[in-house]
Order: structure tokens, then C-alpha cells, then sequence
């Protein structure tokens, strides 16, 4: 097999390794912000259930919960899952990924002095007010390096979805590897990730630099 033959197939992987990326971040981080709301709410039966969510999620290995995720279906309810691949990896990562995302929203939101609560409150401004306007800021400047290092872990996760037999680059790299037995797709596939943590690191260094109210 040529190289650039190599290639073209590792390229449909890819593109499919990308795609989980993207998503992931779509569903997670949004769902990651009404776990954080749960976790912090003044009734404890939504805190708990927050709480015992984001410990599963976090106790429990990402791999763990694909399977579940994608085989649940069938033994629950007997349902037919076989064009149900690709959507049970987003579920299983988006569920993932939120609980971690959750713990890094309410740690930026409790690290904003209780004091700027009450001023906005003096100057009337509402609880949505408060939270778009003063405490969001923030919080999305505090959490930046947290939810990088978050989203560069994620990059590498998305090989994960070979559990589910899902044809990403990981999984095409080893089918092609054990074919030609040559070590090339995963020296390419590895290269694959480093370039693709590399712009990941760098857009989001960018973005800091342009919350950084201080420079």
C-alpha cells in the first residue's frame, strides 16, 4: 500500500475522530453548566442527584460507559442498535465530559467573592443579570486553563471510541497496521493528534490572552 493510499483511508478516520470532537464540546459543555446549576441548588434532592451524577461519571472509566451506553438499549428493551453506533459514542462522551466540565463551572462560580453578588443586587440588577453580565466574565476567564486542559484530553479520548468498533483513526490505523504490517498508520495517527492538540492549545491560548482584562 502506497502512502498516499494510506492516507486517503486514515483520512476518513479523521474527519471522524474531528466530528466526536466537535460534538462532544457542543452537547457537554452546555449540559456540563445545568449539572453545575443542580449541584448548587438550594434543594438538596437536585444537589444530591448532581452530586451522585458526577461521581459515577467520574468514578467510572469513559470506556465503562460507552459500553453501556451503546448496549443498554438492547438488554433493557430489546432494541435493534445496530445504526446506533455513532450516536452512542456523542451520548457516552457528552455524558463523560459534562461532569467533568460541571466541577470546573462551579469552581470558577465559587471562586467569584460573595461581595459582587450583593453590590449587583444593590444596583438591581437580577439574579440573570447578575450571572450574564458580572459573574460569567469571570468565571469563563478563571476557568480557561482548566477547561484547556479538559478539551486537549478530549482530543486524545476520541480514540476511545474503538470500543464501540467505530471506524476513527485510531481504529482504522490499527486495521491498516495489522494488513500491511507496517508501523506507518500509527506514526501517522500519532502525528494525526499532536498537530491536532497543538491547534487546539493554540486557539485557546488565544482566547485567554483575550480574556486577560490585567495586559
Amino acid at each position: 500500500m502506497t502512502l498516499s493510499t494510506m492516507l486517503d483511508q486514515l483520512s476518513t478516520g479523521m474527519i471522524r475522530s474531528i466530528g466526536i470532537f466537535v460534538l462532544t464540546l457542543v452537547f457537554s459543555m452546555p449540559l456540563g453548566m445545568l449539572i453545575t446549576f443542580g449541584r448548587m441548588s438550594k434543594y438538596r434532592v437536585i444537589r444530591n442527584i448532581a452530586r451522585l451524577y458526577i461521581s459515577v461519571l467520574r468514578g467510572t472509566p469513559l470506556m465503562l460507559q460507552l459500553l453501556v451506553v451503546y448496549f443498554a438499549p438492547f438488554y433493557l428493551w430489546g432494541a435493534n442498535i445496530s445504526g446506533y453506533r455513532f450516536f452512542a459514542v456523542i451520548i457516552g462522551f457528552s455524558l463523560n465530559y459534562a461532569a467533568y466540565f460541571a466541577e470546573i463551572y462551579r469552581g470558577g462560580i465559587e471562586a467569584v467573592p460573595r461581595g459582587q453578588y450583593e453590590a449587583a443586587q444593590v444596583l438591581g440588577y437580577t439574579r440573570a443579570q447578575t450571572f450574564l453580565r458580572i459573574v460569567l466574565p469571570q468565571v469563563t476567564k478563571n476557568i480557561l486553563p482548566a477547561v484547556t486542559n479538559e478539551v486537549i484530553t478530549l482530543v486524545k479520548d476520541t480514540s476511545l471510541a474503538f470500543a464501540l468498533a467505530y471506524q476513527e483513526v485510531f481504529s482504522i490505523a490499527k486495521q491498516i497496521s495489522a494488513a500491511q504490517t507496517s508501523f506507518m498508520p500509527f506514526v501517522i495517527a500519532g502525528i494525526f493528534y499532536y498537530v491536532f492538540n497543538l491547534l487546539v492549545a493554540f486557539i485557546m491560548e488565544k482566547f485567554e490572552a483575550k480574556m486577560n482584562y490585567y495586559r
